[in-house]
């Protein structure tokens, strides 16, 4: 994938996190994209008070991987650099 190409998806990605971030920020985290992998594994980052939580590990299956999968084409998985479980 090019460059631009990746920004775009990386991009998209971010966009659809905006559904789920108003459900983290309530309890003092976020979520930020680091990169998709051409493999299309999106790499994240727990922001906050997510980055200690213990139902990160739930949050990403049931929350943040759902959601990629439903609203961005091609996602396969969802894998959190920092964070509890990790």
């Amino acid at each position: 994938m090019t460059n631009e190409e990746r920004q775009a998806l990386i991009k998209s990605v971010d966009e659809a996190l905006n559904d789920i971030r108003p459900h983290l920020e309530v309890d003092g985290g976020n979520i930020e994209v680091i990169d998709v992998t051409d493999e299309m594994i999106v790499h994240v980052k727990w922001l906050g008070n997510c980055s200690s939580c213990n139902m990160s590990q739930m949050t990403m299956k049931a929350g943040v991987e759902h959601t990629l999968k439903n609203r961005v084409p091609g996602i396969e998985g969802v894998l959190a650099i920092n964070g509890v479980g990790v």
